[in-house]
């Protein structure tokens, strides 16, 4: 591998620490945007934007979109590259701790997303997520991480189960509770540990969203480098490529976006999702701050393109027959244009012929994926998100192994792959007429 591109994994690497949950994700980034000198336009104000403005704003606290605004912008021709920040994982209940048998404490946890679920077994665990905290007649929002190994899984050992090599099955209503003290704890250690790490008393905490965490640290590992694992490799490296694209983007003639979606995990269907107003509200009100008439603003989306970020499946060394005969990817061989009949990637000829045209002028590889036909894949935002945003989408990502693991592996060259093709999307001067066609020109106005 070139240094540079065990540089970006390593600040890939970083960035996944910082970002434990979707709400220290957003944290993080609004960290980052703010550097940069990014304006914060809360959504319950009113906004006031201007050409040659940087400007972002929050929902839930958990999505976010930023965008620049092109000094010598004309009429609104939207650039997106849209992620998520939720990975699979587990979430802490209400009525949290379960007690015994014996002296045991273990916490009630219910899946979020797709797990797998015996990955999470026999491995440090921590606590991460958002506590609502009683504060003199107010009640304010404060992010957690429990930065200590607090939690394990323990697996049954094999002489009591014979058979765990054959089946593998887990009970997750009997095999996935962490186990929190064999009795030295007692009743009600968990809201006193969350309340001594927020610095409150135990009855100040009303509620809160808390989430497993895998403690294992990323890595970039291989004889030459090859491979980089972490937790939340899916989708936070997409995320990672994103915020370093819109970061860098300068782009006199056009409006960069960047936005990053919680719950695309379990479906999206939330106020903060990809099928929520979050990204189409903020195009509205990014063309009326630009004086925009209605119905110009409404052809600029059809002239608009939205790259959808979210990784793809990397050939599997073990079981390549899972995979189609042609359209397959591999670690460290490029960005991965993603296509399937049933549309759920949402690219067609259009937007890929667009991708892979930026991706050629911007020297970056390039590959495919479609599943095999008669293995049905999952799906991504793209085809959500433009339920309320309609333009032309493609949906792209990184080539991964073991997607939705507690432990993830990519290819160290890939992200700065998908860096450079983001970077194209936000500084190429094209446009894309409502019928299809695609000219690229040196400027547009």
């Amino acid at each position: 591998m070139m240094p540079d591109d065990v540089s970006v994994s390593t600040s890939l690497l970083a960035f996944i620490r910082k970002s434990p949950t979707a709400f220290h994700a957003v944290r993080t980034m609004r960290d980052l945007l703010e550097g940069a000198g990014f304006r914060y336009l809360p959504e319950g104000s009113a906004w006031r934007i201007a050409r040659g403005g940087s400007y972002y704003t929050t929902r839930n606290g958990s999505s976010i979109v930023a965008f620049r605004i092109g000094e010598r912008v004309g009429d609104a021709r939207f650039r997106i590259v849209a992620t998520h920040d939720d990975s699979p994982t587990f979430k802490l209940k209400s009525k949290a701790e379960l007690e015994g048998p014996e002296g045991y404490v273990r916490l009630n946890v219910e899946a979020y997303g797709g797990t797998i679920d015996r990955t999470w077994l026999d491995r440090p665990l921590s606590l991460a997520g958002r506590v609502m905290v009683s504060e003199k007649g107010s009640i304010a929002h404060r992010l957690v991480n429990l930065d200590e190994d607090l939690l394990l899984i323990p697996s049954v050992p094999i002489h009591m189960d014979r058979k765990v090599n054959e089946n593998g099955a887990i009970n997750r209503n009997v095999d996935l509770y962490p186990l929190l003290s064999a009795g030295a704890l007692g009743k009600d250690a968990l809201g006193r540990i969350v309340a001594q790490e927020l610095g409150v008393a135990p009855e100040q905490i009303v509620s809160w969203d808390l989430f497993l965490v895998n403690r294992q640290p990323g890595v970039v590992w291989g004889a030459e480098r090859e491979f980089v694992s972490s937790a939340r490799i899916d989708n936070l490296q997409c995320t990672f490529a994103g915020l370093q694209a819109i970061l860098d983007a300068q782009n006199d003639h056009t409006i960069c976006v960047f936005a990053c979606f919680d719950s695309e995990e379990v479906g999206s269907h939330t106020m903060q999702g990809a099928l929520s107003t979050l990204l189409s509200k903020t195009l509205e009100r990014i063309c009326v701050g630009l004086d925009m008439p209605a119905d110009e603003a409404r052809a600029s989306l059809a002239r608009s393109i939205l790259v959808s970020c979210d990784n793809a499946h990397a050939l599997h060394p073990n079981h390549p027959e899972l995979f189609d005969t042609g359209n397959r990817a591999f670690l460290n061989h490029g960005v991965v244009v993603k296509e399937s009949a049933s549309q759920r990637y949402a690219t067609d000829a259009i937007s890929r012929a667009l991708f892979l045209e930026v991706c050629r002028r911007n020297n970056v590889p390039t590959q495919g994926f479609a599943n095999r036909s008669d293995l049905p894949g999952g799906s991504t935002l793209g085809n959500l998100a433009i339920r309320q945003a309609g333009m032309h989408v493609v949906d792209i990502g990184l080539p991964q192994l073991a997607m939705h693991s507690a432990y993830e592996t990519a290819g160290t060259a890939d992200t700065a792959h998908l860096v450079r093709a983001l970077n194209g999307i936000y500084a190429e001067d094209f446009e894309l007429t409502a019928e299809g066609d695609i000219r690229f020109t040196e400027h547009l106005v």
